[in-house]
């Protein structure tokens, strides 16, 4: 017999996410979620770096003047 073995908290999200989706869509796999999550977060990933380089370029503009 195999020992329990406690889901990780993000391994519960994906779990919670998908229920609800299904409930929604009527069915929606872990690798579709798992894809649209890594979408998602590389977009905020691009979205920051571009708000940073912006930031850095102000910051040495108004110092040139």
């Amino acid at each position: 017999m195999r020992p329990l073995r406690a889901k990780s908290e993000p391994d519960r999200l994906v779990d919670a996410v998908g229920s609800s989706l299904a409930a929604l869509s009527g069915g929606v796999n872990r690798s579709k979620l798992v894809k649209a999550g890594l979408v998602a977060g590389g977009l905020a990933a691009l979205t920051a770096g571009s708000a940073a380089i912006s930031s850095i370029r102000r910051r040495l503009e108004g110092s040139d003047s």
